[in-house]
C-alpha cells in the first residue's frame, strides 16, 4: 500500500532585525513563542486518520528575505501544507510574510505590555491584501506582560480553528474529487462545479456516470 505523507504545519517566528540590542533582546520570546504554539498544535489537533501533527519550526528567527527564504527551503523540503506566522513585535512586514499563494497561512501578533506584535499584525495582514494573498488574523483580547508564555484561551482558540481548517486544505490539496451520478440526463446545471474544486481546494476534478456505456472514472489519486 503507498504510504501517504501527511502535511506539516510550519511555524515561523518573525522578529525586529534592529542589531545592538534590540534583535537580541528578543530571540528568547520570539522563539519561545513558536515552540508553544508547536507544543499546543501537536498535543490538541489530530489529522483525520488519527495520527499526531507535526510541526516544523523554522531553524532562526526571522528579520528579513534572506532568512525567510531559508525558511521556504525548509518548509519545501519537510511537506508544511499550512504555516502560522509569530511574533511579539515590530518587524519588516513584506520582508518576513509567507509568500506562497497556494498555502493556508495564519499570523499570531502578540499582544503585550512592551512591543506588541498589533502593529507587525496589521502591516502584514495589509500587504498580504495587497499582494491578493489571503492571511487568517490571531490577536489576543487582554493584554500580557512581556515575559508571558503562556497562550490566552482565545488566542489557543484561533490558532486551533485555523489549524484544523488548514490542514483540511493542505490535505485536499492536489487529491482527486470523483463525482458519481453528479449528471443527471446530461443536463448542464447538475454538473459539479470542477473550477470550484480546482482553484479553492486544488483538486484535481472527474466526473463517471453507472451506465452500460461509460464505465466509472478510475483515478490513482483517489
Amino acid at each position: 500500500m503507498k504510504k501517504i505523507s501527511l502535511p506539516k504545519i510550519g511555524i515561523r517566528p518573525v522578529i525586529d532585525g534592529r542589531r545592538m540590542g534590540v534583535r537580541e533582546s528578543l530571540e528568547e520570546q520570539t522563539m519561545n513563542m513558536a515552540k508553544a504554539t508547536a507544543a499546543l498544535i501537536t498535543e490538541k489537533i489530530r489529522h483525520a486518520c488519527g495520527t499526531q501533527v507535526e510541526c516544523v519550526i523554522a531553524d532562526t528567527c526571522i528579520a528579513g528575505m534572506a532568512e525567510s527564504a531559508a525558511c521556504e527551503e525548509k518548509f519545501s523540503s519537510q511537506n508544511v501544507g499550512v504555516t502560522i506566522t509569530v511574533t511579539p513585535c515590530w518587524c519588516y512586514g513584506s520582508e518576513t510574510i509567507d509568500m506562497d499563494p497556494m498555502r493556508p497561512k495564519a499570523i499570531w501578533g502578540f499582544n503585550g505590555t512592551e512591543r506588541p506584535g498589533a502593529v507587525y499584525l496589521a502591516a502584514a495582514l495589509a500587504a498580504h491584501s495587497q499582494k491578493g494573498i489571503p492571511a487568517f488574523s490571531i490577536y489576543g483580547h487582554d493584554v500580557q506582560d512581556a515575559d508571558d508564555t503562556s497562550i490566552p484561551a482565545d488566542v489557543e482558540e484561533k490558532l486551533l480553528r485555523f489549524a484544523r481548517a488548514g490542514l483540511a486544505v493542505a490535505s485536499m490539496k492536489g487529491k482527486s474529487y470523483l463525482s458519481v451520478g453528479g449528471v443527471s440526463m446530461g443536463i448542464a446545471g447538475s454538473i459539479v462545479d470542477h473550477n470550484f474544486f480546482e482553484s479553492l481546494a486544488g483538486h484535481e476534478g472527474a466526473s463517471g456516470r453507472y451506465d452500460r456505456t461509460a464505465p466509472p472514472y478510475r483515478s490513482k489519486n483517489l
